[in-house]
């Protein structure tokens, strides 16, 4: 039985290329140790390389946030985990694996990240991304990436592109063109705290 093929039209070709391009671009400039602004599993971020300190800082300088208070990093797999956290407590892999909405857990004992995304209690915050842009996009970067909601501090969280503050579109240096014009409102991740012996504390639902 002969297989059947679609034809890919120019149209679908042209936006494919457009997300490879857009793809490319956020992660050369990261790799510079610039900050991007981008679609995420849950809204859009300002993002960068998660083991560059002063990229890092920048951030919190555009947030006009105190470093005190930590951000989170993507990655795009659960394997990643155990490079930035020494001991991942059993329970996680199961709540990663049974949730159904973006979930960021605190671990203890971070490492290999900027020394400013570590708490002063040794802390990372780390979600795993299924979102088809940002989970590209850890894989292409090969390392965790910032992820802050893009606003100024205490100002509301954008819900789309078009809510994002001139400012922070300016401070940036790369803006990602994919999901510009999308309209689904998306929620903030939950977020939990894991400690020794397995001890979950909800930060937020």
């Amino acid at each position: 039985m002969a297989e059947k093929f679609q034809r890919i039209s120019d149209k679908e070709l042209s936006l494919l290329r457009q997300y490879r391009e857009d793809i490319k671009q956020a992660v050369e400039v990261m790799n510079q140790g610039g900050i991007i602004l981008y679609p995420t599993d849950t809204i859009w971020g300002i993002g960068c390389d998660a083991t560059n300190e002063t990229a890092v800082r920048r951030i919190f300088e555009i947030k006009q946030r105190a470093d005190s208070k930590a951000l989170i990093t993507l990655v795009d797999s659960e394997a990643k985990i155990p490079f930035y956290v020494k001991d991942v407590p059993d329970v996680a892999w199961d709540l990663i694996e049974c949730t159904e909405k973006p979930l960021t857990i605190i671990y203890d004992h971070g490492r290999n990240l900027a020394a400013n995304l570590i708490a002063e209690d040794g802390s990372v915050a780390i979600r795993v991304t299924r979102e088809t842009f940002s989970r590209e996009l850890c894989m292409r970067m090969k390392r965790a990436i910032v992820s802050t909601s893009a606003n100024i501090s205490g100002k509301p969280s954008p819900q789309y592109f078009n809510d994002i503050s001139e400012n922070v579109k300016q401070a940036v240096d790369y803006i990602c063109t994919s999901r510009q014009q999308e309209k689904e409102i998306r929620c903030a991740s939950s977020i939990i705290k894991l400690s020794e012996g397995s001890l979950i504390k909800i930060i937020r639902e």
